[in-house]
């Protein structure tokens, strides 16, 4: 289940999915990242100092990839740059990572038994690049996860009646699933389209890697460009709203 918060009297998000590491999404109150809304630089940079304050480390351990819309994964490491990441793992406890978002769905993963935690972030092309299971399985390969002891917060995002695609978009995500679904799209006759749902996709994904637990957020981006950031809704000329994980030591 989601619930606002707040950080110095400003809007955040959170799920109670995840109770023994620090994690939340910010919205337009708690803005951190401007992208093309230049005017906001300066609130930004106090929303980040504001929320290193919150996280009690200084601002230059949140750990910000320059995101591409890859499938690349890496391990988030204090003073390591990452020019082409969209999905940090973090095993330090002296670090958080941040990763940026407006319509692509955040997924957030942590492991309380070994108490490593990870956010992808999946647009349609990290979608059809599984990174959101390419992620946990990085988890298990590299530091001994299991499936059934991760849990997935899926974070604000477009949803299936604001997100239409071509059908080779259609066809490469849904190459992803095993099984047959029929709740992550509907096509539309009228414009010859596909309606998708990459929250819904991803959650497919994570359930067919043997997650058990996955919290998924029913906002949309689109519909609550009040509270977040949509690109498609803003026409491209938005900022970002963001996924902040730190674990606890």
């Amino acid at each position: 289940m989601f619930k606002f918060e707040t950080i110095n009297n400003k809007k955040i998000l959170k799920s109670d999915a995840i109770t023994k590491a620090e994690h939340f999404f910010t919205t337009r109150e708690s803005v951190v990242t401007p992208k093309e809304i230049q005017s906001l630089k300066t609130i930004c940079k106090n929303n980040l100092n504001d929320i290193a304050d919150y996280l009690q480390i200084d601002k230059k351990d949140i750990i910000i990839p320059v995101q591409t819309h890859s499938s690349n994964i890496a391990i988030a490491q204090k003073g390591k740059k990452y020019p082409d990441t969209d999905a940090l793992v973090v095993v330090d406890t002296d670090i958080a990572i941040l990763l940026n978002f407006a319509d692509c769905t955040p997924v957030l993963l942590y492991d309380e038994e070994n108490n490593i935690g990870a956010i992808a972030h999946a647009g349609w092309r990290g979608t059809a690049a599984s990174i959101s299971s390419k992620t946990v399985q990085f988890m298990i390969d590299n530091y001994g996860s299991k499936a059934e002891n991760i849990t997935a917060v899926i974070g604000p995002a477009i949803s299936m009646k604001n997100y239409q695609v071509e059908e080779s978009v259609f066809k490469e995500v849904s190459k992803t699933l095993k099984n047959t679904y029929n709740d992550y799209f509907f096509f539309d006759k009228n414009n010859q389209k596909y309606n998708l749902d990459l929250k819904t996709v991803n959650y497919h994904q994570l359930k067919e890697l043997g997650l058990l637990r996955i919290d998924k957020c029913n906002y949309c981006t689109y519909d609550s460009v009040d509270v977040f950031f949509s690109y498609r809704k803003e026409h491209g000329n938005t900022a970002r709203h963001s996924a902040v994980l730190k674990l606890n030591k």
